[in-house]
């Protein structure tokens, strides 16, 4: 099965809870209705004006039939959602007025019903911007114990099934971190490991890469930034296998790994790249995906202690889907 079909299933045997805040964008609408009719959730919630949405559908075309529709600023959730992220807040400046104004919001609102459990996870971002859709994220569900960053991943499809785990591997951070500090690469190569899992179904081999392998590249400060994530995974004593700093040859070729960096336990088996900074990731996964003509699935939010996703503005229905299934599958078997 591709990638795609391989998270369709495996959301559809986790049947956990969906909810897609911005219920009055009309992809995101007929999306709903993709994954009800699919299968793919337990139950999908859109959020917005009920008389709204009802619109969107009608003009659409969409039936509503098995989609729960919620208006935050008449649910009955509400007072209670505001009490707590004012409570979480409140040590920021927050008051309870603003914390019912935010909650009001379709974002926080969707966010705070992942973190109380009223749904497992949240897709958004086909009307609202990245900034936005983090900000709720990390306001409301906040990071993974142990990690200070949210990041992002891509799964890389390729054509040559040699790379990676039959042609696929996981790249991060291409999407949200310009310049991360040592400190943040570390849990993006933990965060990245953790996608791996869960999304290709292996147990991650993990590359730190630089234009520097082993020291070659002296004490410039970004060589010496990813030596030091290096040691600062090294001491959390993770499950999983990685080296760096490497150059891309040396972590992806074994026979350059041999000269580079003899004795890598990464030799032969990386999956997981973890990119220096957001110019590197971002531009390693288009060329990636344009000369080798690899499907690069995401951005996909990683490190948040319940999972969310952040669309495309220029994402397409079938976008939506896939992401959802993506997202439905981080929260796991119930």
């Amino acid at each position: 099965m591709s990638f795609v079909e391989t998270m369709k299933a495996k959301a559809k045997s986790y049947q956990n809870k969906l909810v897609l805040p911005e219920g009055t964008e009309p992809r995101t609408v007929q999306a709903a209705r993709k994954i009800v009719d699919e299968k793919i959730a337990a139950s999908v919630t859109l959020l917005g004006d009920e008389a709204a949405i009802a619109s969107v559908a009608k003009t659409a075309g969409v039936s509503l039939g098995g989609i729960t529709v919620v208006n935050p600023a008449k649910s009955a959730l509400l007072d209670d959602f505001a009490n707590a992220y004012y409570e979480k807040r409140k040590s920021k400046g927050m008051t309870p007025e603003q914390a019912k104004i935010d909650m009001s919001g379709v974002l926080r609102f969707g966010a705070m019903m992942v973190a109380k459990g009223f749904a497992d996870s949240m897709v958004g971002g086909a009307e609202n911007t990245t900034a936005d859709v983090l900000r709720a994220g990390l306001t409301v569900i906040g990071t993974a114990a142990g990690s200070k960053t949210a990041s992002s991943c891509f799964v890389m499809e390729m054509q040559d099934k040699k790379w990676g785990a039959d042609g696929l591997m996981i790249f991060s951070d291409c999407a949200v971190i310009p310049t991360p500090s040592s400190e943040q690469l570390a849990d993006i190569a933990i965060s990245a490991a953790k996608s791996c899992r869960e999304f290709i179904g292996v147990e991650p081999v993990v590359a730190l890469l630089s234009f520097s392998t082993k020291g070659s590249g002296g004490t410039d400060v970004n060589v010496l930034r990813v030596q030091e994530a290096v040691k600062l995974v090294g001491g959390k004593k993770p499950d999983f296998v990685f080296d760096g700093e490497l150059q891309a040859d040396a972590a992806l070729v074994p026979s350059v790994t041999q000269k580079k960096a003899p004795g890598s336990p990464v030799t032969g088996k990386v999956n997981t790249i973890v990119f220096p900074d957001l110019g590197a990731g971002n531009i390693g996964y288009k060329l990636v995906q344009r000369l080798a003509g690899a499907n690069a699935y995401g951005p996909f939010l990683q490190g948040f202690a319940k999972p969310i996703s952040d669309l495309s503005r220029g994402c397409s229905v079938d976008d939506i889907v896939t992401t959802a299934a993506v997202t439905l599958v981080q929260a796991g078997r119930k």
